[in-house]
């Protein structure tokens, strides 16, 4: 990741307004969002190349600091899906502008963002976005008037508690009539005065990230102590961290000792500007993780040529649950390639995914096509996401044959034939995750019929489309010479 203090504009960039509407997590093949798929199943090992479009964790970062900058920022090869227009019209109904100009990216043009006083009264549709309705009330306290936030009807039910508290302890007003969850209105003063804060995060890494994002902006910072017994997904807190401090922002990561000799996770932000952004998006790994594991289901060969030797990615952690599973996984300059055993079949694992559980669904797919027992541990928080994600996966593989059953913080994989895995209609519970676990399944078994694939839109549009491209053969992508037979 790289940024500069060099303004977007003085570059003398061709700028033109991005009247842009957000669109519903439509089908890339249909604009009936509620369009089920036939799951592809493959009929030979799957070999090809592919590519990704920018991650949406960054994107959705870069875009609040852009909005929080003191100058303008140029975001390269965003991510342009529902989650990422959400945001992006979150931070224009506040007042910044986000501009389409003409990037490099096969995926679309590149953003210029220029950060203005924040206003409100403003809307702000959360979608189900749990990076928007969590990263941007903060902001919004900065705001000189009130921003409502809503969503989706899942969303009222994701956990919004331990950030809207955390605000309220630093002196912000939010009417959310005591629920702590959307609907609600954060009442902006224009100034947070800041301080220390103490949250729960044990539900979401999110609600440090949130505030990490615009401590530099409160008047005397911020220092954040985590109270609760676990913290999740703390690659995307250090994910964080590094995009702040490539911004100039300077932040301390340590422990909070208090008087009994206890600790805690602690993060402290110095009260600054924040620099410019002039960023090249790394692709989104988490989005990659089905297509490589349709390598490892069918005995193929796939390769990602842009895949990052170093990144704060939790997809990254994919390399070593395939590895674990049989898969020879090869990362060098050229890019990242995966061959899966040349029988398809798979060992089973033991996974802590604590670090990287946006993974989960499609680890399971991959143990639920395994030959041996697996066990998924360290997600409890995900009942908290898109949908109970835990409760979906354990209801919808058992459903087409496989034994998934829940624990307390994840899930047993009880390995069958594949010939007693059968097909249905597999439900998504509008999970963009839910739906990419089930066509790598649907690549095995006959009948898999992905309820409303267009829920992918949520972080990569277009997933039907990019997935039939990789099975025959169409992909975009630069291909090298690979050596799976087929």
């Amino acid at each position: 990741m790289t940024s500069g203090s060099t303004s977007a504009r003085a570059a003398g960039l061709d700028m033109k307004n991005s009247d842009m509407t957000v669109p519903a997590a439509t089908s890339a093949a249909s604009a009936n969002p509620t369009t089920d798929w036939p799951a592809p199943r493959a009929d030979r090992p799957v070999v090809g190349a592919f590519s990704v479009p920018g991650s949406k964790s960054l994107t959705n970062r870069y875009l609040v600091l852009a909005a929080l900058a003191d100058d303008d920022s140029l975001l390269r090869a965003p991510l342009r899906s529902r989650d990422t227009l959400l945001m992006a019209q979150a931070l224009r109904s506040m007042g910044v502008q986000v501009e389409d100009v003409p990037g490099d990216s096969p995926e679309g043009d590149d953003w210029h963002v220029t950060p203005a006083p924040f206003r409100g009264p403003a809307q702000v549709d959360c979608g189900l976005a749990g990076t928007v309705m969590r990263f941007l009330p903060p902001v919004a306290a900065l705001a000189d008037g009130p921003v409502a936030f809503d969503g989706d009807e899942h969303a009222r039910n994701r956990p919004m508690g331990p950030v809207l508290q955390a605000l309220a302890d630093l002196g912000v007003r939010i009417d959310d009539d005591g629920r702590r969850a959307l609907p609600f209105t954060v009442h902006g003063p224009g100034a947070v005065t800041g301080g220390r804060v103490e949250v729960d995060a044990s539900t979401s890494s999110q609600f440090v990230s949130a505030l990490l994002l615009s401590g530099a902006r409160f008047d005397e910072g911020v220092t954040i102590v985590h109270t609760g017994a676990t913290l999740p997904s703390i690659p995307h807190i250090d994910m964080t961290v590094e995009v702040l401090r490539d911004a100039g922002v300077v932040i301390e990561v340590g422990d909070d000792i208090d008087a009994d000799g206890r600790g805690s996770y602690a993060w402290s932000v110095e009260p600054s500007d924040i620099r410019a952004l002039d960023v090249m998006v790394e692709p989104d790994l988490s989005n990659a993780a089905p297509f490589l594991a349709a390598a490892a289901v069918t005995g193929g060969e796939v390769f990602m040529a842009d895949w990052p030797t170093f990144t704060t990615q939790p997809g990254d952690h994919i390399r070593g649950v395939l590895e674990r599973m049989g898969c020879e996984v090869t990362l060098d300059r050229d890019g990242l390639r995966v061959r899966g055993p040349e029988s398809g079949r798979l060992r089973g694992i033991d996974v802590d995914l604590t670090e990287a559980s946006e993974l989960t669904p499609v680890v399971v797919a991959l143990c639920a096509l395994a030959d041996g027992g697996s066990r998924i541990r360290g997600v409890a928080h995900i009942r908290g996401h898109e949908t109970d994600r835990l409760a979906a996966l354990s209801r919808e593989f058992t459903a087409i044959g496989a034994q998934v059953h829940e624990t307390e913080d994840g899930l047993v994989i009880t390995p069958v034939p594949r010939e007693v895995l059968h097909g249905g209609l597999f439900h998504t519970y509008d999970d963009h995750r839910m739906a990419m676990a089930a066509a790598v399944v649907g690549l095995v078994v006959d009948g898999i019929v992905v309820e409303n694939v267009g829920t992918t839109a949520k972080t990569l549009p277009h997933f039907d489309r990019r997935w039939e491209a990789l099975l025959d053969g169409t992909s975009a992508a630069h291909e090298p010479a690979l050596q799976r037979t087929v």
